[in-house]
């Protein structure tokens, strides 16, 4: 039986390398190496949107891979795609990070430098593991065995703007068209979403940050269950205890709610931190909420710079949504898109607070009027961002102010007034 094989390596010379050895094992097929974490993890969701059997049976990642180090690769590509199976190739053959790799997934270790032996014999296992597997999963086990879910964030451009009124609305226009939906609430010092949606529930994100396995059990222990259909993962009661929550922590569970949910909605606030700045990186789709203001307007400008900065996302990969437009502001979306660079949401949000005070008051947000027309604009957006079946009724009845249609893929523009500066 054929082996296929996904090289995930680096450096140029180690790939050639690698591919130099691959080529003389019997019945292998190796592919073009791929160079980095997001290419890995973007070839496997990609092959796999097609069928389970297109995955390779075996990704070979170099401990020289980035920017994700290899072992929170290793455990992302095997709670995303458990039919695979991972080696890990390093030069450190410590009985210390041989336990390490097994806990995050790997089904062996290669120590380099590679000899012919040691990777066949290495190859050979991990794919016999993955050729099992396949034949579990297709009995109807548990796990999924596609790409996983999808992850949107939504970020504020400052506090205020309506991140998580936004939040909660996407996710819930993602449960009502029948889809299987998690709302993450990873504002982890200021979280309301719990206020929201009249929740009183003791256990938190936090309950998940030192797990290194987060099995579906653990997963539903620490989810509430809302009356929507939504399950919950709540920001802790405690703000303090927010900084329990890591960048690895935050990429285990979402990885986690990935692998469970069709749809993952994450809350990440307006402040910035470890944890959710993993989730935008790992995200689908990045929203970015602003209102046609100054103030808000350049704090959007800095975000997306320093995602920029930091390799989190491109200005190009995020969405920008303006909430509380009215046309007769003086900053109009337009502006707004050719400022951040960004793409712009075709729906603008209408302000009307009115609308949303008895609800947001008694935290009763789901219970929000369906002729609200910023509960249409807000679920027309989710149409827009591929969260809906079909849409949903509260986008059907019209009545949604429109911003910049058409403007989602448009191209990038710099300048504009508020250009200087941030």
């Amino acid at each position: 039986m054929t082996t296929r094989i996904l090289p995930a390596v680096g450096d140029a010379d180690a790939a050639r390398s690698v591919i130099t050895l691959l080529s003389q094992l019997p019945e292998a097929e190796p592919a073009a190496p791929v160079g980095d974490s997001t290419q890995l993890v973007d070839t496997l969701a990609r092959l796999a949107a097609e069928s389970v059997e297109e995955l390779p049976e075996v990704v070979l990642v170099h401990e020289r891979i980035g920017p994700v180090p290899a072992l929170e690769l290793i455990r992302e590509v095997s709670l995303r795609f458990p039919a695979v199976g991972v080696v890990l190739i390093t030069s450190d053959a410590s009985p210390g990070l041989f336990a390490a790799a097994m806990d995050a997934g790997a089904r062996g270790l290669g120590t380099l430098p590679l000899s012919y032996e040691e990777l066949a014999h290495r190859v050979q296992a991990a794919a016999q593991w993955s050729t099992g597997m396949r034949r579990h999963l297709g009995t109807g086990g548990e796990a999924l065995t596609g790409p996983g879910g999808t992850v949107v964030t939504v970020t504020g451009a400052k506090g205020g703007v309506g991140t998580t009124l936004t939040a909660v609305q996407l996710a819930l226009a993602a449960q009502a068209s029948g889809y299987a939906t998690a709302l993450v609430d990873l504002d982890l010092q200021n979280g309301d979403v719990a206020a929201y949606l009249d929740v009183q529930f003791r256990r938190s994100v936090v309950d998940l940050a030192t797990i290194t396995d987060i099995s579906p059990r653990v997963l539903s222990d620490a989810v509430f269950s809302h009356d929507t259909g939504l399950a919950l993962l709540l920001a802790p009661g405690e703000g303090e205890r927010g900084e329990e929550v890591g960048d690895r922590s935050a990429r285990q569970i979402v990885s986690a709610l990935r692998s469970r949910y069709e749809i993952v909605v994450v809350d990440c606030g307006s402040q910035m931190n470890g944890a959710n700045a993993t989730a935008i990186e790992m995200a689908d789709t990045a929203v970015l909420v602003t209102t046609p203001d100054v103030v808000a307007v350049r704090g959007a400008k800095r975000i997306v710079r320093m995602w920029d900065r930091l390799q989190i996302r491109k200005a190009e990969e995020t969405v920008t949504l303006v909430n509380r437009f009215s046309r007769t502001t003086e900053i109009q979306p337009p502006l707004i898109q050719r400022i951040t660079g960004t793409r712009l949401a075709g729906t603008a949000v209408p302000a009307n607070f009115k609308e949303l005070q008895g609800a947001v008051d008694s935290g009763r947000m789901h219970e929000l009027d369906a002729r609200s027309t910023v509960k249409q604009a807000l679920w027309a957006v989710a149409g827009e961002l591929g969260l809906v079946k079909a849409a949903p009724r509260a986008a059907q009845r019209g009545g949604a102010l429109r911003g910049d249609r058409g403007a989602i893929g448009g191209r990038r523009r710099r300048g504009g007034a508020l250009g200087g500066g941030g």
